[in-house]
Formats: structure tokens, sequence, C-alpha cells
């Protein structure tokens, strides 16, 4: 009897031309700990692979927030677990580090990476749910307050990247934008109840977008003739609006198009609501003396913060904040272009 001939691994899918292009044909980026070579070519290359994060200011947010053995430290958003890798170690023994995110794809992914680094289940809680209500975790969790907190409000690579969730122009995708694909209403549903106005007033305020109110109509006339129903779709529509608009220095077809899909990213997930309320119960979430880092990456985050930092130092529940933004490191800049629009602001919380 001979033995049986050993079966051949699947052959893995064909893809256009010398490197795979599209989010889903990047196996190796997939799977970093498998093809860790082919992973640092790409982020030596100043890229980011799919389907990962590269974590910002990561020493900086580290020397400002100083988290020691035994304290108890949370991340807002934890996204890929990038900071929360360095501050979950940096407060053993005997620390515990609260994490926050809603996005339920992201949220186990990043909770296996975590577990695995062999620290005691205790140490880490994660709880799904929009960082708004981090003020009731943390006193169920930490009754007497956190010692130090993060809040990086940027959008993860694993969410810009992947064109299912329709937060990219680049790959065409459902107009979907939603950070809990659970709840709400995409982007697409949102273009049918919005008049010219309203949208027009969203562009400015949510993007400092010139010209709001002729690609407010361009898009929504589009929109009802034939439904925006790809990321590809409203591009295309920004881009043929942009050709009728003057000449504008500053913003590239592509930055306008940017600024559009930031436009319709908060308001779908009513971003500004959420950090309002964040940054209102924040100083009731800290111990005094408690440490604080929010990383914000468009003008519309980073004025609120600040103004909150503000009044919170006038008010007293507040014993210093940062009187400069701390910027990403021209380093940084180079190796993860991403990191470029980055600001970094710290307070104290008063005693």
């Amino acid at each position: 009897m001979t033995d049986p001939v050993p079966e051949k691994p699947a052959r893995r899918p064909r893809y256009a031309g010398k490197n795979p292009r599209s989010f889903h044909e990047k196996y190796k980026e997939h799977q970093p700990d498998r093809y860790a070579d082919d992973v640092a070519k790409v982020l030596a290359g100043g890229k980011t692979p799919a389907g990962m994060h590269r974590p910002i200011m990561v020493q900086e947010i580290l020397v400002q927030l100083a988290p020691r053995p035994g304290e108890i430290a949370v991340d807002c958003t934890l996204g890929y677990g990038g900071h929360a890798k360095e501050l979950l170690a940096a407060v053993q023994p005997g620390g515990r580090l609260l994490g926050v995110d809603a996005d339920p794809i992201e949220l186990p992914k990043t909770e296996a990476r975590l577990r695995a680094l062999g620290y005691p289940a205790e140490s880490l809680v994660v709880r799904r749910m929009n960082f708004a209500g981090v003020l009731q975790f943390i006193s169920s969790e930490a009754p007497a307050g956190a010692d130090l907190l993060l809040a990086d409000l940027g959008l993860s690579s694993m969410q810009i990247d992947n064109p299912e969730r329709g937060f990219t122009f680049k790959s065409d995708g459902p107009l979907d934008m939603r950070m809990n694909c659970e709840h709400g209403q995409p982007a697409s549903a949102l273009l049918s109840k919005l008049e010219v106005d309203d949208f027009a007033e969203l562009l400015v305020k949510n993007a400092d977008l010139l010209h709001a109110e002729h690609l407010a109509n361009a898009i929504l006339q589009a929109h009802e003739a034939q439904p925006l129903m790809t990321t590809q779709s409203l591009a295309a529509v920004v881009r043929q609006a942009c050709l009728r608009l003057p000449t504008d220095a500053d913003r590239s077809p592509d930055d306008i198009v940017r600024g559009v899909f930031q436009t319709l990213r908060i308001a779908v997930n009513d971003e500004f609501g959420a950090l309002d309320t964040f940054l209102r119960n924040l100083p009731y979430c800290m111990r005094p003396g408690g440490r604080i880092a929010v990383l914000t990456f468009h003008s519309g985050e980073d004025r609120r913060v600040k103004e909150a930092f503000k009044a919170g130092l006038q008010s007293g529940l507040y014993a210093s904040v940062s009187k400069d933004v701390i910027r990403t490191s021209r380093e940084e800049q180079h190796a993860n272009p991403r990191s470029s629009s980055a600001k970094l602001r710290i307070a104290i919380r008063g005693e």
C-alpha cells in the first residue's frame, strides 16, 4: 500500500500587476507576525501596512502622562492598541488599564492583542462604548478616579484603509462612515435628509471648506438625481464640482474631496457632540493631580479641547493646562505622513 500523496497548499488569489494594490489582497500586511520582514519594509517606506494603525507621539505622550506602577490608566479610544500597549506595560505591576472603543469590528481584535501580552487578566478592562460615556465606566471601575487618561481622536488606519467601512475615496466601497456599523445611519442616508443650507453649514463647520454652498448644492442635486451609494461616486461628483470653483491655491480637488468626506464622517457619528460631552465630564473622571492627554487632528477638535481646558483652568477644575500644542517631530512626520496634522494638549486635574 502506497503512502497518500500530501495535498498541495491552496494557491493565493492572483492579482493584477507585480504587487497587490487593494486592501484585501495585501495578505502579508494583514499577517504581520508571519511576514515581519515584509511589514518592516512597508514601515520603512513611510507607509502604514494594511489593517494596522501606527500610534502617534507615543514617547511624547508617555513623558507627559508619566505612568507609574500601580496606577489606573484610561485609553478612551483604543483603536489598534498601540498607545494602550505602552500604558498597560508602564502601570505594571499592580496597575490597570481601562480601555474604550465603539468599533465592534476592531475592538475584539485589539483586546485579543493586549491579552496576548500576558499581563494579569484583571489588569485590563475593556468596554465597547462611545468615549462620551467614559465617566460612567470609570466611576464603576475606579470610583476614586483615574491617574492618567489618553484620548486619541484620530481615525484608525484600519478604518481608513478598509473600503468596506466607507471612510476612504481611494477605493470604492459603500458610502457608510459609521464608527459603529451596528447603529445610526450611513452617510448615504444622511445625504437624503440634508437641505443645501444645512449641508453648507456643516462643510464650513466640520472642514473649513470654502464655496460650501456651491459644493452642497452640487452634491445634493446629484444625489437626488441618482442616489450616491458608494465612496467613489461621491468623490466623482465633488471633483466635477471643483471644476466650476474659482481657483483655490490652498486646496486641491483631492483636499476638497477629503474635506467633504470628513464633514460627513463627523456628522454621521456626531463626533463634535460626543467630544463636547466628553470634555464636559472629563475633569470628574480624574483623581486630583491626574494627567490628561488629548490628541486631535483638525481645527474643530483642537478648538474645543483648547477652550474646555482654558475654562477648566479658570474654574479651578484644572491645576494647569498646556499653553501650546505639542506637534509631531519632523522624523515622525517623514516616517508616518498621517501624523503631520496631530496636535497634543495636556491638562492636570486640580486639587
